[in-house]
């Protein structure tokens, strides 16, 4: 600002009215390297400000870390605020209370250039809009921020090592638990409670073919079973699990490094398990996507809950090297989540859709028109290949369930599907029998 004689006026710092925001954050440290918690720093910077009196219009607490940059809420509404006016100067703790990182440090900086921000007071520096003053508050910043840089750097070192050693550089994972006397070691020892099920998971996989849905299921309705930490394994946890080389007694670190280690812990499966269950998985995982069609879905109710019936193929072994393949029908859940209706193998669904045609009156069967064109297709086959003009006498009733059955034992699966379509009731599978739904009378 100029004189009316022409001379520049400076303007101190202490003849300006400074309206402080104290600012205090939790420190990242552990209590015992703790400089000050919230409340201590608060109550020191109080007292301080009372005793050289300074005018403190509002204090902020803030508990998220100052390392990456704008990822503090109440910093980011502090500075939004000294942009408007509320503020001109902040009081804390420390320089490192402000920002770790370049970008926060920054923005600091650019508020004491627009002279929008006067002052920054710590408990034994003070910081205002002079050359010196803020590369003297960069440095600081600066070499928080370097202090970061080398723990993240030390701790990663640190994890790689234990790694390296055998030990679990983590929380461990379901079936495991951290031993706490050893916990910096990183010890893990099985969980006595949660080791057997979560063993039982891969054999089941392995053994009996369960899909990952079937083990959640298992799991929730069946076992309310919960982690160490008291909450239900999710489908795509219990995929992350199966997959987890860590029950073997080996170790990968990083995730997704391809880095393997031999751990100290002890293993809750062998090495032959899992690759079965990594093998189950691809197989499902390759089910689940091709583009199967079976004969008997989309035509089938659940009798319990009135959701639909599904199909899913199952593969197993044999020892002759060859592989048998099963189709099971049962219910898709989409209505009831826990509806109990068991799996029923496509051979016995078979049996008694043959034994429900036996039951089933010919009105219940749409197919006589088809029928009898299959027979003028068969005596025109005769007159033209036999020169035979002798027509075919059929008992239509047990020729048309004959044929039906026909069609389901012998015929393609469109074949299949346009037959029951042609059934006037739909079919119900209820307690693994099938049965035809009567029609209500209202």
């Amino acid at each position: 600002m100029c004189h009316p004689c022409g001379c520049m006026e400076t303007t101190s710092v202490t003849e300006q009215k400074i309206n402080y925001c104290l600012y205090a954050r939790k420190s990242t440290e552990s209590e015992e390297k703790q400089i000050l918690s919230i409340d201590s720093q608060i109550k020191e910077m109080t007292e301080l400000a009372v005793k050289e009196n300074l005018n403190v219009v509002e204090i902020k607490r803030e508990s998220h870390s100052a390392k990456a940059s704008g990822q503090r809420p109440v910093f980011n509404e502090l500075i939004q605020e000294i942009r408007k006016g509320k503020f001109n100067g902040i009081l804390t703790w420390a320089p490192d209370r402000l920002s770790r990182n370049a970008g926060d440090l920054g923005s600091l900086v650019d508020l004491m250039d627009e002279k929008i921000l006067l002052h920054i007071k710590t408990y034994g520096q003070e910081f205002s809009n002079s050359p010196n003053e803020k590369f003297l508050l960069m440095i600081l910043g600066s070499q928080a921020k370097l202090e970061n840089d080398n723990k993240s750097i030390n701790v990663k070192r640190g994890l790689k090592t234990k790694a390296e050693m055998g030990f679990w550089p983590a929380i461990a994972p379901t079936g495991y638990l951290n031993d706490k006397q050893n916990e910096q070691t990183g010890v893990v020892m099985i969980d006595p409670k949660r080791s057997a099920i979560i063993k039982q998971m891969f054999e089941k996989v392995a053994y009996e073919q369960w899909s990952g849905r079937k083990v959640f299921q298992w799991l929730k309705f069946d076992l309310d079973f919960k982690t160490s930490r008291g909450k239900p394994l999710s489908l795509a946890n219990i995929y992350r699990l199966l997959k987890n080389s860590f029950y073997t007694g080996t170790f990968e670190y990083p995730a997704n490094s391809g880095k393997f280690f031999k751990g100290k812990h002890q293993p809750l499966i062998s090495q032959a398990l899992f690759d079965q269950v990594q093998k189950q998985i691809t197989l499902e995982r390759h089910v689940k996507y091709a583009s199967k069609e079976f004969a008997f879905t989309r035509l089938i109710k659940c009798g319990s809950c009135g959701s639909g019936v599904t199909a899913q193929e199952k593969f197993k072994n044999l020892k002759d090297g060859t592989m048998n393949r099963y189709v099971y029908y049962g219910c898709t859940r989409s209505r009831d989540k826990v509806c109990k209706a068991g799996y029923l193998r496509e051979e016995d669904l078979l049996t008694q859709f043959l034994n429900l045609i036996d039951q089933a009156d010919l009105n219940e069967l749409g197919i006589k028109h088809k029928l009898e064109l299959e027979i003028k297709r068969y005596q025109t086959f005769q007159q033209s290949v036999f020169g035979s003009k002798q027509k075919l006498r059929i008992n239509l009733e047990v020729d048309m369930k004959n044929y039906a059955k026909y069609i389901l034992q012998a015929g393609s699966i469109s074949e299949k599907r346009e037959l029951l379509a042609c059934l006037k009731s739909k079919v119900v599978l209820k307690d693994k029998r099938l049965e035809l739904e009567k029609e209500s009378s209202g």
